[in-house]
Order: structure tokens, then C-alpha cells, then sequence
């Protein structure tokens, strides 16, 4: 398999959260072509191949497959010019802004090796192919579909995710390894009007951007410095022209935290803000809430970290293996490992080119010249980034396989 173009082509054709039919047809042709038991549609558009190899445990191997609604500016001769439907259903550019292409193109890779190879271990080798990490719940969904009637259920979850960080590093954060999400819109009615009069309206617009600016103060005010969390307005929308006092205003609303007594603070001080809001202003309404994502803590169990980290070492070398630290990103891979009961391991891929990113350390300017994930310039060296990432999930379920 030739993964280097696969990758190419996967990147070149992203599709959103639950629109991903392509890549998933691709993904089924290559497990059949593999020999695995293929189940397609779960969850919508998900994939999951099944590689029975003799007694021993079972394994699932996750990647997710949605691209994000972001115009790509790499300026790389596979850069994706797509469209699609976005939730309103006005078209959107499609880019695999977060790096889910290498994730499929990996898991891909490791499989064949697998495959390929089973003369030197045992048991059950489950890969899923996941839809919709990016908006909608892809892991749940798939749960709450019948994954586990359809496959077998695993002895351990395991899954990687590509980042910034030099290519050919590679590890896990025991414990707490990324953020809990609560991703929500609200929406504060007020009484709109002639922009000319605004003494007979409740002014929507200057409702949310004193709402915006206050909820800054649920971290910096309200939060202990020991705790982390990040209350996030990603979008705020009103009005239709400039004349008009709009009846209304919505806020987009990320919030990211480790702890579950401190999630609940945050939730509650945000909610206590927006009605405080509406009331100050005047408005006899009540905050309209819509959830979106909400995710939990992703946490690595702390015997099968050590277990995968030595596989890494003894794969890649000590000096390869990096100790991330917790993020304040979120994933919904932990829902996979929760519905079966078992542990979940979910570490780090690094995926810049290593000289950039080792010069932007030197002068200190990683935030400003490294393209983060979700960046319309995020874009993943495909070498040695697809090798590693093979490598890391063989190793890795090898530690179970034998």
C-alpha cells in the first residue's frame, strides 16, 4: 500500500462530521483488500474491520476521519479546495485542519503490517475507523449503534493523535491527558428595533458583548490558579443590518476543564452570568440554551501508559519518547474505552518537520510560526510522520498481541 499517496489523496478530499462516505468507502476497500471482516455504516459512516489471528486478547485500534470546515492556505499541491454543506446548509470550505488523514492513513498502514504478519502474534485485531470527533459525538454514536454487537469488545482501547511536535516523537501523558468539553450556544432574547430608537428595544448586541467580556472573569476570578480550565466564545451572532436593533444575539461557547468539581463550577458561573445578563438589561427572557459536544476528561490509565511508553522506547529510542503533559484540546476517543469497560492509552504523534520546529524552539516563536492544529497552515510532514505513526500502533498493540 502506498501510503505516502493515500495520505495525499485523503487530504485532498476531507469531509465533514458525518459526511465522510468517501474516505469510509476507501477505508472498506483497503480492510477488504486486507482480508479483515468489514462493517461499514455504524454510526452513520463509520468503519470497523475485524483480524482474527488465534486465541490471545483483542485490541482496538482507533482513528477518526472528519476534516474541519476551514479554507486551506498551505499552498500544497494536494491542498484540498473542497466544499460541502455546513450545519446552516450554506456551503463551506473542507480541510483536514486537524490532521485526521494521517490518523486514517496510520491505522491503515498498521493493519497491513498486521496482516501481513501473523505468524508472530495472537488474538484480535479490531480497527475503527471513526466518524465525526470534530462535531457530533462520532464514539458515542458508533456505541449507541451496536460497535460492540458487531465487533468484538476490546481488552484495551488505543489511539494517536498528530501534533505540532517534531516528527519522529512520539508519547502518552499518564492519567488526565486532555481536557474535558463543553461546547454549547446560547441564545439572549432582548426586544429589537429601529437602530435610531434604542430606548424601545432591550439591545441584544450590547447584552452579549458585556456577557463576553464578564465570562473572562469564571477563569481569571472565579477559577483557583492550581485548577485549569478555559471558558472560550468562539462565535457570537446578531442582526442583519447596521439600522437594526436585532431581537436577539447568540454566543458559542466552548468550556474545557480536568476535574469534575471544578467542570461544574465553570458550567454554573457561565450560566449565572448569561441570566444576570439578561436581567440587568431588563430583559424578562430566558437564556435559550442548544448543547453541542460534551465530551469527558480523557484519561490514560496509568499501567497501561508505562506499558505503551516502553514499547516506544524500545521502538523508537529513549530520546524519541515525549512527555507531553495534559492538553486543553478534547477527544471523544475515551467513550470507546468507557462503553467496554476496559483502559484507554491515547498519546502524542509528532508531525512538524523536525529543523522548523527545533529553530522555532531556539528563538522562541513556536506560537507564531508553527501552525497549530485547526489552523487553516496546519499540515503535517508526511515523512517520517506516517512511518512513526504506523510503527507507534504496532508496537503499541503488540504489547497485548504478543
Amino acid at each position: 500500500m502506498d501510503l505516502e499517496a493515500l495520505y495525499r489523496d485523503l487530504h485532498a478530499h476531507p469531509e465533514l462530521s458525518f459526511q465522510e462516505h468517501r474516505t469510509a468507502g476507501i477505508v472498506a476497500e483497503h480492510l477488504s483488500a486486507l482480508g479483515l471482516e468489514v462493517h461499514t455504516g455504524i454510526g452513520r459512516t463509520g468503519v470497523a474491520g475485524v483480524l482474527r489471528n488465534g486465541d490471545g486478547p483483542t485490541v482496538l485500534l482507533r482513528a477518526d476521519m472528519d476534516a474541519l470546515p476551514v479554507r486551506e492556505e498551505t499552498g500544497l499541491p494536494w491542498a484540498s479546495t473542497q466544499t460541502a454543506p455546513g450545519d446552516d446548509g450554506n456551503p463551506v470550505p473542507v480541510m483536514h485542519a486537524c490532521g485526521h488523514d494521517i490518523h486514517i492513513t496510520c491505522l491503515l498502514g498498521a493493519v497491513e503490517r498486521f496482516a501481513t504478519s501473523t505468524d508472530d502474534w495472537s488474538g484480535t485485531l479490531v480497527a475503527v475507523f471513526q466518524p465525526a470527533e470534530e462535531h457530533g459525538g462520532g464514539a458515542d454514536v458508533m456505541v449507541q449503534d451496536g460497535l460492540y454487537a458487531k465487533v468484538p469488545a476490546p481488552d484495551i482501547v488505543l489511539g494517536q493523535h498528530v501534533t505540532p511536535f517534531p516528527a519522529g516523537m512520539v508519547g502518552a501523558h499518564p492519567g488526565p491527558a486532555m481536557a474535558a468539553v463543553d461546547a454549547f450556544e446560547v441564545t439572549l432574547r432582548g426586544r429589537g428595533g429601529h437602530g435610531s430608537r434604542p430606548e424601545t428595544t432591550i439591545d441584544p448586541v450590547v447584552m452579549a458583548a458585556s456577557a463576553v467580556m464578564r465570562l473572562q472573569t469564571v477563569v481569571s476570578r472565579e477559577t483557583a490558579p492550581q485548577d485549569t480550565a478555559v471558558v472560550t466564545v468562539g462565535t457570537l451572532h446578531a442582526g442583519t443590518k447596521n439600522n437594526i436593533i436585532a431581537p436577539s444575539a447568540t454566543l458559542g461557547i466552548s468550556v474545557r476543564s480536568f476535574d469534575e468539581t471544578v467542570r461544574a463550577r465553570v458550567l454554573e458561573g457561565v450560566d449565572r452570568i448569561l441570566r444576570a445578563e439578561l436581567l440587568a438589561s431588563g430583559s424578562p427572557h430566558e437564556p435559550t440554551t442548544e448543547w453541542g459536544e460534551r465530551y469527558p476528561v480523557t484519561v490514560n490509565d496509568l499501567e497501561a501508559t508505562a506499558r505503551v511508553n516502553a514499547a516506544f522506547a524500545s521502538e523508537f529510542g529513549e530520546e524519541a519518547v515525549l512527555e507531553p503533559g495534559a492538553l486543553s484540546g478534547s477527544e471523544d476517543v475515551g467513550n470507546l474505552a468507557t462503553a467496554a469497560g476496559v483502559p484507554l492509552v491515547y498519546w502524542l504523534l509528532g508531525g512538524g518537520d523536525p529543523e522548523t520546529v527545533r529553530a522555532a524552539i531556539a528563538a522562541g516563536t513556536v506560537e507564531t510560526d508553527i501552525p497549530s492544529n485547526h489552523s487553516p497552515f496546519f499540515a503535517p510532514v508526511a515523512q517520517p510522520t506516517i512511518d512513526v505513526g504506523v510503527r507507534a500502533l504496532v508496537a503499541a498493540a503488540r504489547e497485548w498481541l504478543g
